[in-house]
C-alpha cells in the first residue's frame, strides 16, 4: 500500500493565511448577539456585556440602543456614554438616526450598535445600518449588535411562510458568517409569552395584538429551532476553519455527516439508498465520492457510465457529489473525509474472496489508516447475486490495446538486449542492467503499470539469457546472480509502479491546470464585455473548445420571454419550451436531468445574484460527460460567471440610460424655468389690457366686445398654463417650502370648490366629510391647488350634469381624501403614466391643457409625506385617492367654563 502523501503545508496557502489575519488584525471584531424573536434579550445581554467590559477598564460607547419602553434595558443604559443621535430631515420632519460621522470622530475601541437590520433614514450615507456597521470595522472599531432570525436574508421566506409576516428588513448572510463571534440568546417560549404578557416586550395594547398575530406558542418554538440551527451552521464552519488553520488531520465527531463510497461494483446504488435512508433517519447531511485511480481509468465506457449514473442517484437524493482523483482510493476517501470532518464512513460489503490472496478489503485498509473513523458496512441489496468482490473483466475489457502495449514493452526490453550485447566487453553488468531500468521507466512512463510489468519481467530474461554466465542460457553459475535477478525484478516493479502513479498524477494535475486557466481566461475576456452580444459570443466560443459541445445563449426579450438567435434556426435548434420552463423555475432541464430527461441538449439557466439573466444550451458531442460530476460544477461556473456577465452589461445599460434621463429631466427643467419665467411678465400685462377692454368706457360694439372677451378668456389660459410650468419647475427643483400647520380638511374642501365654482357650474358636486374628521397637518394653499387641478380635469373629462363626490376617510395611520367621477375614467394599463409630466387623458382632443395638472398632484402630495394614486370609482369613472399622514395633532383647551364661575 502507498503511504499517505506529504501532508505538509501548501505554502500558498500559508501566505493566503497571514495576509488574511493581518486583514483581519487591521479591522475591527464585530460580535452579533443572536436571538429567535424580539423579547429574548439580545440588548440587554449586549449591554451587560458592556458594562462588564466598562468595569474591567474599557470605555464603551452606546452608539444607538432601542429600548422600546422597556424598564430593564433602559437601566442597563445607565452611566454607559451614548452618543447623541444624528437629526436627518426628510419630507418636512426631523428622524434620529445613528451618527457615523461622529462615531468615526471619536473613534471609539467599542461601540455598540442596536437592530443590525435596521433601515437607515433617506439622506442618510448608507441605506442599511451594517452598511454603517461594516464601515466602522473598517475604521478598526470593535462593534457589539443585535439580530432576531427573520431578518436574514436566507431565513427571510421560511420566517415569512411560518409566521406569515415578511420583514422587509434584512441583513446578508455574508456579514452574520463574517461575524468574529455570534452569542445565541435564547429563553423557552412559555416564558417569553410570560414575558409578553407582562408587557415587558411591548406595552400591553401592542403586545395583546402580537399574541394574536406573531407571537404564537407555535411560531415561537419554529422560530426558535431555526435559530438554533442557524447558530450550529455558524459554529460548525468555525470548527471546520479553525481545523484547516492549525492542520488538524484527526477527525472530529461534532456531526454525524456521512460518506458514502461509490465504486465500480455492482450494487452500489443500495449503499446510495441505504446511505441515504440513514441520512435520513439521522437528521444529518451526507457526502458521495468516486476515487479513479489509474486502474479504474481503464474501465470500459459502460462501467464507467453506471458509476456516474449512480453518483447522479446519490445527487438527486441530496448528497454532495465529488470525484477524486488518487493512486489509492483508500487513502484519498480518508483525506476527503478528514478535509470535510466526516466521522461516518459507509461502504458496501466485500462478497466473496478477493482474486488475489494479497490484496485487502477496502474497509480494512480505511480502517488501518484512520482507526478514529467509523466504519458502516451495508449488506448486499435483497435478491443480489453472489459475486468476488472484483467483477470478471467483460469482453470489452479485454481489449487489443493492453496487448500491444505489452508487446511493445517487450519488444523495448529485446532491443535494449540487442543492443547493449556489442557493449558487453566495455561495460560492466552493472551498468547493463541499469540500461534496463531505464527502459522499465521509459515505458512505465509512456505505457503505464501492467507495460512496465512486462518490459521488468522481459528485461530481467534478458539480461540473465544474453549476458549472465553461461551465456545464452538461462542456467546461473554464480548463486549472486539470483539476488540480483530478484532486485532487480523489485527494482523495476517498484520503479514502474511509482512512475506509472507518477504519470496519473501529472495527468490530473495538467487537467486541473487546464481547467483554471480556461476559467481564468473566460473571465478575463467577460470582464471587457460591454454588450450582450459580446457576452453571448465569448461564452458560446469557450463553451465549445473546453467541453467539446455546442453551445447556444437564449437572452429574454422586453417581455421576459427567451428569443431564439438568428445562427440557432434549424433542424438541431433548442426547444424554446423546455428552456422557457428552465428559465422561469430557475433550473436545469434536458439530458441528464429529471424533467425531459430524452431531450438531446441540456438546458441551464444563467442565475445571476438579482434574478435569471437567460439558459444556457448545450449539445454535447458525448452525452456521458454531463453525469460526471466534476464536469457539472465547471459547466456551472462557466453559467455563473456568464450570467454575472450579463447582470453588469444590464446594469451599464440601466445606468447609462438613467444618465440621459437624468439630463434630460435636467434640461427640460431648466427650460420649464426659462420659458415660465420669461413669459409671465408678458402674459400678466395681456391679461390685464384684455381685461380693461372688456371694460373700457364707453362700452365696445359687440363684435369687438366677443374678440375682446376671447382675448382675456385665452390669455388667463395662457397665464394659467405658464403657472403650472412655473409651480413643476419649482416643485421638482425643491424650492418649495411647505407652510405645514393643523387644519381641518374640509376647510380645503370648501376654498377648493368655491375657486372651481365656474367650471363646476353644470355638475353636481357631493361632499361626505365627518363631522368628527381629525386635523390633519398640510399647506393649506398647496392641497388647495391639489384638489383644483382633480375638480377641473373631472368637470373637464365628464359630461354636464355629471356627478362628482368628495369623501374623506381614515385607514389605518393616514387620512384619505377621494375626488370620483361616474366618466370614461383612465384607459387600463395607463393608471401610472396618468401621473407623468406632459401626459393627457386623450392625446388628441380638443380640450385645452398640456397635461401636467396630476404630476403637480402627485409632486405635492408626496412633498407632504403621502400618496396619490387612481382607482376605477364604483361608478366606472375615474378616483383619485389622495394619502396623507395622521400624525398626532397638538393638544386644544378646554375653553368650556364651568357654570358657577359665570360672572
Amino acid at each position: 500500500m502507498i503511504p499517505n502523501e506529504d501532508r505538509r503545508p501548501d505554502p500558498d496557502a500559508l501566505l493566503a493565511q497571514v495576509q488574511d489575519q493581518e486583514r483581519k488584525n487591521a479591522r475591527g471584531r464585530l460580535r452579533i448577539y443572536f436571538g429567535a424573536s424580539a423579547g429574548v434579550g439580545k440588548t440587554y445581554a449586549m449591554l451587560a456585556a458592556a458594562r462588564k467590559l466598562q468595569a474591567e477598564g474599557r470605555a464603551p460607547l452606546v452608539g444607538v440602543i432601542e429600548t422600546h419602553g422597556r424598564a430593564d434595558t433602559a437601566a442597563m443604559l445607565e452611566g454607559l456614554e451614548q452618543l447623541p443621535p444624528a437629526q436627518i430631515g426628510y419630507r418636512g420632519k426631523s428622524l434620529a438616526e445613528f451618527d457615523l460621522d461622529a462615531a468615526l470622530a471619536r473613534r471609539p475601541e467599542l461601540i455598540l450598535i442596536d437592530e443590525l437590520a435596521h433601515s437607515n433614514a433617506p439622506g442618510s450615507r448608507h441605506p442599511k445600518r451594517w452598511q454603517d456597521v461594516e464601515e466602522l470595522l473598517d475604521a478598526g472599531i470593535d462593534v457589539f449588535s443585535t439580530v432576531n432570525v427573520q431578518h436574514l436574508e436566507s431565513l427571510n421566506d421560511a420566517v415569512g411562510g411560518i409566521t406569515g409576516i415578511r420583514v422587509a428588513e434584512t441583513v446578508p448572510d455574508t456579514v452574520f458568517d463574517a461575524a468574529d463571534e455570534v452569542v445565541l440568546v435564547d429563553i423557552p417560549a412559555d416564558e417569553l409569552l410570560a414575558r409578553l404578557k407582562g408587557g415587558k416586550v411591548y406595552r400591553v395594547p401592542q403586545a395583546e395584538r402580537a399574541a394574536r398575530n406573531f407571537f404564537r406558542k407555535g411560531n415561537l418554538i419554529a422560530l426558535r429551532e431555526l435559530a438554533l440551527r442557524r447558530t450550529a451552521d455558524r459554529i460548525e464552519d468555525d470548527v471546520r476553519a479553525y481545523r484547516v488553520e492549525q492542520s488538524i488531520d484527526t477527525v472530529w465527531k461534532t456531526a454525524g455527516a456521512l460518506l458514502a463510497c461509490v465504486g465500480p461494483q455492482p450494487g452500489d446504488e443500495h449503499v446510495v439508498r441505504a446511505t441515504a435512508r440513514l441520512a435520513g433517519q439521522l437528521g444529518v447531511d451526507w457526502h458521495a465520492v468516486y476515487v479513479e485511480t489509474p486502474r479504474l481509468q481503464r474501465l470500459p465506457s459502460g462501467r464507467r457510465e453506471s458509476v456516474l449514473l449512480t453518483l447522479k442517484l446519490a445527487q438527486d437524493l441530496g448528497a454532495r457529489t465529488a470525484v477524486l482523483a488518487g493512486a489509492e482510493a483508500g487513502a484519498a476517501i480518508v483525506d476527503y473525509a478528514r478535509e470535510h470532518n466526516l466521522s461516518k464512513i459507509v461502504l458496501g460489503r466485500a462478497r466473496g474472496r478477493t482474486a488475489w490472496p494479497w490484496r485487502v478489503p477496502q474497509g480494512r485498509r480505511i480502517a488501518a489508516i484512520a482507526p478514529d473513523i467509523d466504519l458502516v458496512e451495508v449488506g448486499a441489496a435483497p435478491g443480489a447475486p453472489p459475486s468476488a468482490a472484483r467483477p470478471a473483466a467483460t469482453p470489452a475489457f479485454r481489449s487489443r490495446r493492453p496487448w500491444i502495449a505489452g508487446a511493445i514493452a517487450a519488444a523495448s526490453s529485446l532491443a535494449t538486449a540487442l543492443l547493449a550485447t556489442p557493449l558487453l566487453p566495455y561495460l560492466d553488468l552493472a551498468n547493463i542492467a541499469m540500461l534496463f531500468l531505464l527502459v522499465v521507466v521509459l515505458v512505465a512512463v509512456r505505457l503505464g503499470r501492467a507495460a512496465s510489468v512486462v518490459a521488468t519481467c522481459v528485461s530481467v530474461a534478458c539480461f540473465d539469457f544474453f549476458f549472465v554466465q553461461p551465456r545464452f542460457s538461462f542456467a546461473v553459475s554464480d548463486l549472486q546472480y539470483v539476488v540480483t535477478f530478484g532486485v532487480m525484478l523489485a527494482v523495476g516493479l517498484i520503479t514502474g509502479h511509482l512512475t506509472a502513479g507518477l504519470r496519473f498524477q501529472a495527468h490530473v494535475a495538467a487537467h486541473r491546470e487546464r481547467r483554471s486557466r480556461v476559467l481564468y481566461e473566460f473571465a478575463r475576456e467577460l470582464s471587457g464585455a460591454l454588450q450582450t452580444e459580446q457576452v453571448v459570443e465569448a461564452t458560446r466560443d469557450f463553451i465549445g473548445r473546453t467541453f467539446r459541445a455546442r453551445a447556444i445563449l437564449l437572452v429574454p426579450g422586453p417581455d421576459d420571454r427567451l428569443q431564439m438567435p438568428a445562427a440557432a434556426a434549424g433542424a438541431d435548434a433548442p426547444d424554446l419550451g423546455i428552456a422557457q420552463w428552465a428559465y422561469d423555475h430557475a433550473e436545469s432541464a434536458g439530458l441528464g436531468t429529471d424533467t425531459l430527461p430524452a431531450s438531446p441538449l441540456f438546458y441551464l439557466p444563467l442565475v445571476a445574484p438579482m434574478r435569471t439573466r437567460g439558459v444556457l444550451a448545450i449539445a454535447p458531442e458525448q452525452q456521458r460527460w454531463i453525469l460526471i460530476p466534476e464536469q457539472r460544477e465547471q459547466l456551472d461556473t462557466f453559467a455563473a460567471l456568464a450570467a454575472i456577465a450579463l447582470e453588469r452589461v444590464h446594469y451599464i445599460d440601466v445606468a447609462q440610460a438613467a444618465l440621459v434621463n437624468i439630463e434630460t429631466e435636467r434640461l427640460r427643467n431648466s427650460l420649464l424655468a426659462a420659458l415660465s419665467h420669461d413669459l409671465r411678465t408678458p402674459l400678466t400685462l395681456l391679461v390685464g389690457l384684455s381685461e380693461s377692454l372688456t371694460r373700457a368706457k364707453p362700452a365696445l360694439p359687440p363684435a369687438q366686445l366677443v374678440l375682446a372677451e376671447g382675448l382675456h378668456d385665452e390669455a388667463l389660459r395662457m397665464s394659467a398654463l405658464v403657472a403650472n410650468l412655473l409651480d413643476m419647475a419649482r416643485l421638482q427643483s425643491g424650492q418649495v417650502k411647505l407652510n405645514l400647520e393643523w387644519q381641518a380638511l374640509e376647510e380645503a374642501v370648501g376654498t377648493a370648490l368655491r375657486l372651481c365654482a365656474a367650471p363646476l357650474a353644470g355638475h353636481r358636486v357631493t361632499t361626505a366629510i365627518p363631522a368628527d374628521f381629525p386635523l390633519v397637518r398640510f399647506d393649506a394653499v398647496l392641497l388647495e391647488r391639489v384638489l383644483c387641478n382633480l375638480l377641473e380635469n373631472a368637470a373637464k373629462y365628464t359630461p354636464p350634469g355629471s356627478a362628482i363626490d368628495i369623501a374623506a376617510g381614515l385607514h389605518g395611520a393616514w387620512a384619505t381624501l377621494t375626488v370620483s367621477d361616474n366618466g370614461p375614467g383612465v384607459a387600463p394599463g395607463r393608471e401610472e403614466e396618468m401621473f407623468d409630466k406632459f401626459t393627457r387623458g386623450e392625446s388628441e382632443s380638443a380640450r385645452t391643457g398640456v397635461g401636467l395638472g396630476l404630476a403637480i398632484c402627485r409632486a405635492i402630495v408626496e412633498a407632504h409625506g403621502g400618496r396619490i394614486r387612481y382607482a376605477r370609482s364604483a361608478q366606472g369613472g375615474a378616483s383619485f385617492i389622495i394619502m396623507l399622514p395622521l400624525g398626532q395633532p397638538p393638544a386644544t383647551p378646554d375653553l368650556d367654563i364651568e357654570p358657577d364661575k359665570l360672572p
